[in-house]
């Protein structure tokens, strides 16, 4: 089968989360024979953003890395849909690509068919910023991939889509696994962006506020961090370090005793059940794991069994300290969340769920030919 991707970027993840994810699916589809071509805008804001910080070397240690992927750069003048999709089984169009381009993909396929087209949603536009996302024409797309049980009910109220599905992200475990030889060096490891104010108390209230308590030594990963916060670290004895590549964290985690994850506001108040994709990679590379209050209301971990839960700054600090204290916890908290994640929450078990939607619609479009 050839699965086409339209991306905001598969080689930056600078700001860019969803990167994460969809190296994982590209990779898994690859190594079960199907051929994937991914494209990405030339003048992506993610890209664009890691350049003007870091220069090349960060696309040539992705090409290291991950020989076997790449993407087509384009733009949208010079891109020929009738010549890229010609001979397409399945289509993904994330929801970062420009909503011109997201309407120009549809036309497409109303036109020719011949393949399925799904729209991928991995943020909580569709609840917070409603008006952005009702720009997007999808009338002419086969369903939506929703990163949550609420968002994929948001698309069918909304009459966006007559079509959806949850498909949550997940932890590509050719990257995301323990590595051996590495012993811890520090306690605590933060990775993650500061939030434009989504996060910015709970960061305070559950991350730098505990650290200082306990006198962690640890450090902070991440980009648009304002100079206010790179005080605030500084001052809660962790060492900002700025933006890591993805296929290094593996190693950093490997390095430090424990890790936290933060929801951003959206996801605490509006979207529960969608832990975004950190937690998933935490637990895949066996570092204990504590996160500030979330409702996990599709039921994808065991709290308190595969991570630890502080509903106030105190509980993290107690849960930060018996962590590094009692070594049998950390070691519980290593082997719960592994198995959970292998058991679940891998990229390999989202591409069956992608590969049986995929087998639906082409099964109901048969039907309705020969109907």
């Amino acid at each position: 089968m050839k699965v086409v991707v339209f991306s905001h970027s598969l080689v930056s993840d600078w700001n860019h989360g969803n990167a994460h994810f969809l190296r994982g699916v590209v990779a898994e589809l690859q190594e079960r024979g199907h051929q994937v071509v991914v494209f990405e805008p030339a003048d992506g804001w993610s890209r664009e953003s890691l350049v003007r910080e870091h220069g090349q070397a960060p696309l040539r240690d992705f090409a290291r890395a991950f020989p076997d992927l790449s993407a087509r750069e384009y733009t949208a003048a010079s891109l020929s849909l009738d010549d890229e999709l010609d001979d397409a089984d399945l289509v993904l169009v994330h929801e970062w690509n420009d909503p011109e381009m997201v309407a120009r993909i549809g036309r497409h396929h109303a036109r020719h068919g011949g393949y399925r087209l799904l729209f991928h949603d991995t943020h909580h536009r569709a609840c917070t910023a409603p008006e952005e996302m009702s720009r997007y024409d999808l009338s002419d797309y086969d369903g939506v991939l929703a990163y949550g049980e609420v968002i994929r009910r948001i698309y069918l109220e909304r009459d966006w889509a007559e079509r959806a599905w949850t498909w949550h992200e997940a932890a590509d475990t050719r990257v995301f696994h323990p590595v051996e030889g590495l012993e811890p060096e520090a306690d605590l490891v933060w990775i993650g962006n500061w939030g434009d104010g989504e996060r910015s108390a709970e960061l305070r209230e559950f991350l730098l506020w505990p650290a200082r308590q306990l006198r962690l030594r640890g450090s902070i990963h991440g980009v648009r961090y304002p100079r206010a916060a790179r005080l605030q670290i500084r001052l809660a004895g962790l060492r900002y370090r700025g933006w890591v590549a993805n296929q290094r964290v593996p190693a950093l985690f490997a390095r430090h005793r424990l890790t936290v994850h933060v929801p951003r506001r959206p996801y605490v108040e509006t979207l529960p059940g969608i832990p975004t994709i950190r937690p998933f990679e935490a637990m895949a590379c066996g570092i204990p794991l504590v996160c500030s209050p979330w409702d996990d209301s599709e039921g994808l971990f065991r709290a308190e069994q595969d991570y630890l839960v502080a509903r106030d700054r105190a509980e993290m600090r107690e849960a930060m300290q018996a962590i590094l204290e009692y070594p049998e916890l950390a070691a519980k908290l290593r082997r719960s969340g592994l198995e959970t994640i292998h058991a679940r929450h891998t990229c390999a078990h989202r591409v069956d769920e992608l590969l049986a939607i995929d087998a639906d619609l082409r099964g109901a479009a048969e039907m309705e030919v020969a109907g």
